[in-house]
């Protein structure tokens, strides 16, 4: 299909799906979750040949972490579309409803924002997260992945839209952009007649590209370059427990840990146990003249590494002289993500949440937490990090926009 028919077909399944109760939309995540799961053969054969393209081509392990599936990462997203399903339908819901002195009633209410253009990499799960969360929405969905996951996107769409049709339900409520030429995509960014918002998922670059060039309205999910500061009140092996959830337990997400700031009284105690744990699990650490000369293993950092999304193996730190230094630090070199605070003290913890500037700011947990599915969402469209419509994981509500609606018997304005 070109891309108008494309555009223009999305535009009547959003009209179709704005009339579809709760039941039925259910029913369809339910066929689709299926779906998934009888086409497991079919999908793993698509993916293996994605991940071996990448691979031929020196593609990077945490990227390729990404592309890879496996049967719990396929059932993984089965389920995820069970557990769409059993959240509440947002869609409906009157936010408010009152009467004014004409008599007239004014209500709000929750409806889907239409069609939903969603650009994204080499991430093949998010074309089964992005299609539950848009259908639950009453939204219609195209979707424009990276040539990266080509085959893996064709083979998981191909699978829903086969569980939409034995639900007989329209199955251009999803539909895939299959020509990987970078043309088409900056054709999806201009088509404003069909598409309500995009939404793009990935590197900085995609990112900075959809929001430049994009005449469709975008809601924008960020890098993150998340930062862990450990206070001098910190419970040390607390704090490390975290550093290394955070870090370690999987690299290449945008919730992981990428910068480290420690209180300089904790450096002489703190810093080698830390390399001792790092060096471990393989963790090159960029740091600052002094931590440096603490630990010799560690290599200088540069301006450039405070504010870098590594998505590898690698971890900048500092040492700072105070909770106002860690603070101001943080909102200088952030993407607005997950910033976490590891300390007993009640006041800086607070300090901590009211003035560091993320979407989602922790005290004593990892920022791994930062998730839909952790949050109690169910499975998100990413991870918002402006502040304009939604913030922080974006679930269900946030794929909604609202209108009002007026009851009247015959006023008119004078």
């Amino acid at each position: 299909m070109s891309l108008t028919k494309i555009g223009m077909a999305a535009k009547t399944a959003a009209m179709y799906l704005n009339c579809m109760d709760v039941s039925k939309k259910n029913e369809g995540l339910f066929a689709a979750a299926q779906a998934l799961l009888d086409g497991e053969k079919e999908i793993l054969i698509a993916n293996q040949a994605d991940v071996s393209r990448a691979e031929n081509i020196g593609m990077n392990p945490a990227l390729i972490d990404r592309l890879m599936l496996n049967h719990q990462r396929i059932q993984d997203m089965s389920d995820g579309l069970l557990q769409v399903a059993a959240l509440e339908d947002p869609v409906g819901e009157v936010l408010s409803m009152k009467k004014r002195p004409n008599g007239l009633l004014i209500g709000k209410k929750r409806v889907p924002l239409g069609v939903i253009g969603i650009i994204y990499e080499a991430r093949p799960n998010v074309t089964a997260d992005a299609f539950g969360l848009c259908f639950k929405t009453g939204n219609a969905v195209i979707l424009k992945g990276g040539s990266d996951a080509i085959d893996s996107n064709k083979a998981i769409v191909k699978c829903l839209q086969d569980g939409l049709r034995k639900a007989h339900i329209q199955e251009t409520a999803l539909q895939l952009i299959t020509d990987t030429n970078r043309e088409m995509t900056r054709r999806l960014m201009q088509m404003n007649e069909y598409v309500d918002v995009l939404i793009p998922r990935g590197g900085a670059g995609l990112i900075r590209t959809v929001v430049e060039n994009s005449t469709v309205p975008v809601i924008e999910t960020g890098t993150g370059n998340c930062h862990i500061y450990v206070d001098e009140t910190a419970d040390l092996s607390m704090a490390l427990d975290i550093l290394l959830n955070a870090k370690t337990q999987r690299i290449g997400v945008c919730n992981a840990c990428e910068s480290l700031l420690v209180h300089k009284s904790l450096a002489e105690e703190f810093l080698p146990v830390l390399w001792t744990a790092l060096k471990e699990k393989h963790v090159e650490v960029r740091a600052d003249e002094y931590s440096c000369r603490l630990v010799p293993e560690f290599s200088k950092a540069s301006e450039a590494d405070w504010g870098k999304e590594y998505l590898d193996y690698i971890l900048s730190l500092k040492l700072v002289g105070s909770l106002d230094e860690a603070i101001a630090h943080i909102n200088r070199y952030n993407t607005g993500h997950s910033e976490s605070i590891i300390t007993k003290d009640y006041e800086h913890a607070q300090r901590f949440l009211n003035e560091v500037d993320a979407a989602a700011v922790y005290v004593n947990a990892s920022t791994r937490f930062t998730d839909g599915n952790e949050f109690g969402f169910g499975a998100e469209i990413g991870i918002s990090t402006q502040k304009l419509h939604a913030r922080g994981p974006m679930g269900l509500e946030s794929l909604t926009t609202t209108k009002y609606i007026i009851y009247g018997n015959g006023q008119i304005r004078g």
